[in-house]
């Protein structure tokens, strides 16, 4: 009788510690160039996002979530380096080819004070998940140079190195209202995400759902990694998407310029690959047809989402189940001008981003600053891990689960090679161009559209200018920025 009462308690103690081990899933939804504003759900916002609305509403979404910038005109490079290894921008340039002596266009060529050393980490996100018994899995847009997806996932398919080609014709379209249009974004014989047949969107979906098909029956934990190429250029999209938004009712941005005064010196000219998707100087109506096919881009890549949902809901893994979604940083679509995203202002630096899942509160919205990169510390909490040193970024689950009511940022950090730089303070964003010898100053509470630069009267507001200087240099040098900014600043401060 002791010994059935010993074996029962045995079997109970079993079952109940296999409980307290069993680790979550995770799926991790990745768009690409999703500015922050474009969900359904937000406040006047236009696009139709029906699935994302559905993710706010049961989830926890962060209104203020940035990127950190690039050392590449290619920023989803950059973005994806941070957070597959966990380092921030400087870091993420030391572990990638592409920062490798490029982080400064105008720098001497084989100068050691701007060379960057090229040191590969020591494990990326799937291989810590792998190491406490995840299943680990991706598809869609990788985009990291340094290490191939098949290297460190259990599972891969239809990997995409990075975004789709695109035919001559898209570069030349006129845009004129009234001629026809020399580009169709639904005509499959263009190419682009169209290639293969099926619109790369649709297949990542299908991907994503035949995996949750087959780890329906295991009892192994799974890391899936699902990275769509949209919103992305060339934004094609099925007509029936292209048809919800009439190109002549969209608004054209209040903060639109014809031409950004300092795009060239500040890497985001004429000649650069994004700012050629409109012709110069801007027109109106060139923007709200580029907005149209990136709604309907959007629009068609949520509804992807939707399937992969539904299918992770009839699995029965979904009550188990954390889903992150985010974008790897946002785009301008004519905001001040620019057309891509690379430069400093809101929509290109931030993001959507929304947690969900076990006892992550509903409709819950967070305005703290934080990083999109922190998805990756934050899912190695959930798995149990300890955070290695080597990674700058930090879980959100304490801001998740209400434990604080700050974040690990009071500002936000930003730079684009060594031509821009960013400090983001509640109240206040100073974007520097250092070959030009610019300082812009944005009042962040009256002027959220960043159109009245402060810094046009640099007498009245040098003590606010000084001030953010100083706090920046601070984290600049925690940052291992390679340059040293004070001579431009201080130019532009005593120029008369």
């Amino acid at each position: 009788m002791i010994k059935k009462v010993i074996y029962i308690c045995f079997c109970c103690w079993l079952v109940s510690t296999s409980a307290q081990e069993k680790k979550p899933n995770i799926l991790f939804i990745f768009a690409d160039d999703q500015t922050f504003n474009t969900i359904g759900a937000l406040e006047n916002c236009p696009v139709k996002t029906p699935n994302l609305d559905r993710l706010m509403d049961n989830g926890v979404s962060f209104s203020h979530t940035y990127n950190q910038g690039s050392f590449t005109p290619a920023v989803c490079v950059a973005s994806r380096t941070m957070l597959v290894t966990g380092g921030n921008i400087w870091r993420a340039a030391s572990y990638s080819k592409k920062g490798n002596n490029n982080h400064d266009p105008n720098a001497p060529k084989n100068n050691p004070k701007y060379k960057i050393s090229f040191k590969m980490p020591n494990q990326y996100w799937p291989q810590y998940l792998k190491k406490v018994g995840y299943d680990t899995y991706m598809s869609g847009k990788w985009h990291v140079g340094e290490v191939a997806p098949k290297d460190i996932f259990d599972f891969t398919k239809d990997i995409r190195a990075g975004m789709p080609k695109q035919t001559a014709k898209r570069y030349a379209r006129t845009f004129e209202k009234d001629k026809p249009d020399t580009w169709s974004p639904y005509n499959k014989e263009l190419g682009g995400f169209w290639k293969g047949g099926k619109h790369w969107s649709e297949v990542l979906a299908d991907n994503g759902v035949a995996f949750i098909e087959q780890a329906k029956n295991k009892e192994n934990p799974f890391f899936m990694y699902l990275a769509f190429n949209a919103p992305h250029d060339p934004k094609q999209a099925p007509k029936r998407f292209v048809d919800l938004y009439d190109a002549d009712e969209i608004k054209v941005p209040a903060n639109f310029l014809p031409e950004y005064p300092y795009n060239q010196q500040a890497g985001a000219g004429r000649g650069l690959r994004d700012e050629k998707l409109a012709p110069f100087p801007r027109t109106p109506y060139s923007v709200q047809v580029n907005r149209q096919e990136y709604y309907a881009s959007i629009s068609h890549m949520d509804e992807q989402v939707g399937k992969i949902l539904a299918a992770l809901e009839a699995s029965g893994k979904a009550e188990n189940t954390y889903i992150f979604f985010t974008a790897d940083h946002g785009l301008a679509i004519g905001d001040h001008g620019f057309m891509g995203k690379q430069n400093m202002y809101e929509s290109s630096m931030r993001v959507p981003m929304i947690v969900c899942g076990p006892n992550v509160p509903k409709g819950k919205v967070i305005d703290e600053f934080v990083y999109l990169q922190d998805i990756m510390p934050t899912t190695l909490e959930l798995a149990g891990i300890e955070k290695p040193t080597n990674i700058d970024f930090n879980s959100l689950l304490p801001l998740v689960l209400d434990k604080v009511k700050t974040s690990n940022y009071p500002i936000v950090y930003g730079a684009y090679f060594g031509s821009q730089r960013m400090y983001r303070t509640k109240d206040y964003k100073m974007i520097i161009y250092p070959t030009a010898n610019v300082v812009r100053l944005y009042d962040m509470k009256k002027d959220p559209m960043e159109m009245n630069d402060l810094a046009e009267d640099k007498e009245k507001h040098q003590e606010i200018l000084e001030t953010l200087f100083k706090e920046y240099k601070i984290v600049q040098d925690n940052m291992k920025d390679p340059i040293d900014i004070s001579i431009v600043f201080n130019k532009f401060i005593n120029k008369k």
